[in-house]
């Protein structure tokens, strides 16, 4: 029972930092608005399949688990992650490529192979009625590749970031 209750303040705990950094997002984006039209489509589908799956995070997270609610959500933020990660594989890293489909490869790009694998995995954790493994496998893309990799996006120059601050 005592894993159960840290699991579920884990939970929370993801839950309120997916919503601060869904709140600094949309504001960086409200304040990008001079440069929206610059975007290639690529981006803006990053961008909003990104917003949707942190968007549903915290209701994924602090919800009722094994509800059809909960499953059809679930469904949609898979598919919303697997876009995310499958559009930025195309992004480029720097002055010429299109991505790791032509040999620019970065740690973004490794980030985003690992959630194409490990999406797959937990919605057969699911699926095997492992709620445990299924719990860690969405916490641990959550750390991953929602508030790490987008909490990255703020500093060092980085459109969000450059947005954000102006």
């Amino acid at each position: 029972m005592a894993i159960a209750v840290e699991r579920r303040g884990m939970n929370a705990v993801l839950a309120g930092f997916s919503a601060l950094l869904l709140a600094l997002v949309l504001l960086a984006v409200a304040r990008g608005q001079a440069q929206w039209g610059r975007l290639p489509p690529l981006v803006w589908v990053h961008l909003l399949t990104m917003l949707g799956a942190l968007a549903l995070t915290p209701a994924m997270l602090l919800r009722a688990k094994g509800t059809r609610g909960h499953r059809r959500l679930g469904w949609l933020w898979v598919a919303l992650m697997l876009v995310t990660a499958g559009v930025s594989l195309f992004f480029k890293v720097g002055s010429s490529g299109y991505g790791v489909f032509s040999g620019d490869f970065s740690v973004i790009h490794a980030l985003s192979l690992l959630v194409l694998v490990q999406v797959p995995r937990l919605v057969l954790a699911a699926r095997r009625h492992d709620a445990a493994g299924h719990q860690r496998a969405v916490q641990a893309l959550v750390i991953g590749a929602l508030l790490l990799a987008g909490f990255f996006t703020l500093p060092f120059g980085r459109l969000l970031g450059t947005w954000l601050t102006g």
